[in-house]
């Protein structure tokens, strides 16, 4: 029997956190000289540009540095606490690769131009939504929480706010796709996307919207944590499939416009690279080709989880049946045979 998990002292919780200010502190110190080039800066960019142009953002590494270590720390506990039983590692690489390429669409070289270029600002929104937000998903977060947590702490509070009205009605199928859908139109066809680019702190809140959304959508596509509501894998198919005409539709408008659509970009004074327009055509092409071939990978998944699925159920069906006969046959056994 599994030794049962130690209820977290607050010290234990705070001791590694103390390291984070220090850490923060040399990570900053060491990209000091590219915190000089300013964001959205539209001078040409030179080699070294790509490799030294990170954009330290505090509230970033903060968050990062904070969702990782709580990540890490809860599967230290689960791995001492159930040790035959340990958390899967394929979790863990998906859980931090998914904050690694969050880290690249947000603060990496290429991602400092997304203000200069629309093509690399689409780069960035696909990285977010459709490759970001699955690898997190992918670490089953919800599963790990409720694994390293204590009975009261699972009873009183997770389970409560799993099962909250909010997160029914967020969570719902056919709500989670529709919200995906009218962000990314709403984003697109609005003023918060022009008026993104000029402020720093409405981008952060575009971000934070596209990767909720995200999250809510791949949340019930991936179907490996614990959810409210539970889609056989037909209509989980059926449900990533209807994203694709939806995103095709919406890259094929932004290609097809016969004028620059974003003032930012139009405004903005580059002399180097396509023209505004041109740009706009290539974020448009990035969308339809690169988005749709994200969408027919998640396709493959889920497919390839209902294959596995149906495999284990038919060992299941299997043993069960093999247990019957076995039951059926000491039945008849006589006494003396038992």
């Amino acid at each position: 029997m599994a030794e049962r998990a130690s209820p977290l002292c607050w010290k234990d919780l705070m001791s590694p956190l103390r390291r984070w200010p220090v850490m923060l502190f040399a990570l900053a110190a060491a990209l000091a000289p590219a915190v000089a080039l300013a964001h959205g800066n539209a001078a040409e960019p030179r080699l070294r540009d790509l490799w030294l142009r990170w954009e330290f953002d505090p509230l970033f590494l903060l968050f990062s540095g904070f969702s990782l270590w709580l990540y890490l720390s809860a599967v230290r506990r689960v791995n001492r606490a159930h040790p035959k039983s340990p958390f899967p590692r394929r979790r863990v690489a998906c859980f931090v690769a998914g904050f690694a390429v969050l880290a690249f669409a947000l603060i990496s070289p290429p991602a400092s131009y997304d203000t200069v270029l629309f093509s690399v600002h689409m780069w960035q929104h696909l990285l977010l939504t459709s490759v970001a937000a699955p690898l997190i998903l992918l670490g089953t977060p919800i599963t790990l929480a409720l694994r390293a947590a204590s009975v009261e702490t699972r009873r009183r509070i997770l389970l409560p706010m799993l099962h909250s009205r909010l997160v029914r009605i967020v969570s719902f199928p056919v709500v989670a796709w529709l919200l995906f859908a009218a962000t990314m139109w709403l984003s697109h066809y609005s003023p918060l996307y022009d008026d993104a680019l000029e402020n720093a702190w409405l981008h952060r809140v575009e971000h934070l919207l596209y990767l909720t959304a995200a999250m809510m959508f791949w949340w019930q596509a991936i179907g490996l944590d614990p959810t409210p509501w539970r889609m056989s894998h037909p209509v989980r198919l059926l449900y990533v499939f209807l994203q694709m005409p939806q995103n095709s539709f919406l890259a094929l408008s932004i290609y097809s416009s016969s004028h620059v659509i974003y003032k930012h970009y139009e405004t903005l004074g580059r002399t180097w690279g396509p023209t505004p327009l041109a740009d706009q055509q290539q974020a448009g092409i990035i969308m339809w080709v690169a988005g749709d071939l994200l969408f027919l990978g998640a396709i493959c998944y889920v497919i390839a989880s209902w294959v596995k699925a149906e495999e284990l159920e038919t060992k299941r069906q299997d043993r069960a049946q093999a247990k019957r006969k076995a039951e059926a046959t000491l039945e008849r056994a006589s006494p003396s045979e038992r």
